[in-house]
């Protein structure tokens, strides 16, 4: 008999073949790892785990940086963007770099603290400020995981490492048949759902789900407006005038989230309508070729309107020493998409929590390497 492991639900079985599903999470074959063979105990663990699942579309290399020289770039240019960045993947590129420009000041001269790096979001507890952020779509890259897995792996994970997963939208996603919507509504609104910016009265529908849910929070993926692939396939997506915002703020009484957002004129714009999160993103890259590192926008905006609504940022983060420098830019917290779709691939809810926590290990580090005691403390003096 061999001992198998839910990654999901960590579940574990005694039985010859591999489970087709979990009794308990309903998660099929995909994430069940047999005990025997060894179980991933570090992010590196978990990559070489995606790696093999992801074939032909993202690498997983340690470096995630959207150089011609990664799979996910020299593939997709000129075809379907996979895991890549739009056009020549500048977007995408300039996230990491402009968090690589950053360099950060170590103070070793004073009282000996512990970093505290947990926070207050929403009104939610989070041990470190750093969240899943909404991705969406993974059962169509190479049938690698089940779209209902993903999400709940990503709910789970984020919860057991704690703090919580911002859940996506996608072309395949309808009111309907949201495979979001129902791991949240099973999850007991453990998450925060981003939608696609559909018409005004599909995302009323949509919203009122999330609230039915329990979730916290909802918003709105505004860039998505760029996303053809939605239109392809029946779901038109729109630009969102200022009247529009105002009127899914209004009509929720969640905190509404506009996400996408890169101008400070359109981040004035949505904190003057009521929206409570800004969240500072290109999406990824993969929207608008050319502009600037997110990193490099994130001040502005900050300056701006600190405290007059939550800033989270997300683009180019792969570590806890780039978490900090978000947060010394001006970010109340940040998003990490692909690293967290990756994790999910390779292990499930297991390898979100493997991932998470190392980030929070890394970022404390860096908090007391800077001489930071809060994240309330943090800002640019940090900075060199």
């Amino acid at each position: 008999m061999t001992t198998w492991y839910c990654t999901n639900c960590h579940l574990k079985m005694e039985q010859g073949e591999t489970p087709q599903n979990c009794p308990d999470c309903l998660a099929d074959r995909r994430v069940f790892l047999n005990i025997e063979e060894g179980m991933p105990a570090t992010p590196e663990d978990v990559r070489d785990s995606a790696r093999k699942r992801l074939k032909g579309l993202c690498a997983a290399y340690p470096l995630c940086d959207g150089n011609f020289d990664k799979i996910c770039q020299k593939e997709a240019y000129g075809k379907p963007i996979g895991f890549g960045g739009a056009g020549q993947g500048v977007s995408f590129k300039n996230n990491v770099q402009s968090l690589m420009n950053i360099k950060l000041k170590m103070r070793v001269v004073g009282e000996h603290t512990e970093p505290d790096t947990s926070i207050d979001f929403l009104g939610i507890k989070l041990d470190f400020p750093v969240m899943g952020s909404s991705t969406a779509g993974i059962e169509k890259y190479n049938d690698a995981m089940a779209e209902k897995d993903f999400c709940r792996a990503v709910v789970r994970g984020c919860k057991e490492a704690g703090t919580i997963g911002w859940r996506g939208d996608t072309w395949f996603y309808t009111p309907e048949n949201n495979p979001a919507l129902d791991v949240l509504k099973e999850e007991k609104g453990a998450g925060i759902p981003i939608f696609k910016p559909r018409s005004q009265d599909v995302l009323k529908r949509l919203i009122s789900m999330a609230e039915e849910s329990g979730c916290p929070a909802v918003g709105v993926d505004l860039d998505g407006c760029g996303s053809t692939i939605m239109a392809r396939h029946g779901q038109p997506v729109f630009r969102k005038s200022e009247k529009d915002i105002k009127e899914l703020v209004g009509f929720t009484k969640l905190p509404f989230i506009a996400k996408g957002i890169m101008a400070l004129e359109d981040a004035k714009l949505c904190a003057d309508v009521g929206v409570k999160v800004i969240s500072i993103s290109n999406h990824g890259g993969r929207v608008l070729d050319s502009t600037p590192g997110v990193a490099e926008v994130v001040p502005k905006i900050a300056d701006a309107l600190k405290g007059k609504v939550l800033i989270t940022a997300d683009g180019g983060i792969r570590t806890g020493y780039d978490v900090l420098k978000m947060i010394a830019l001006g970010a109340d917290a940040v998003l990490l998409g692909r690293d967290i779709i990756r994790a999910s691939v390779g292990a499930g809810t297991l390898g979100v929590k493997i991932h998470l926590d190392h980030i929070k290990k890394v970022f404390r580090k860096a908090m007391f390497m800077t001489g930071q005691t809060t994240v309330k403390e943090i800002n640019r003096d940090i900075l060199c």
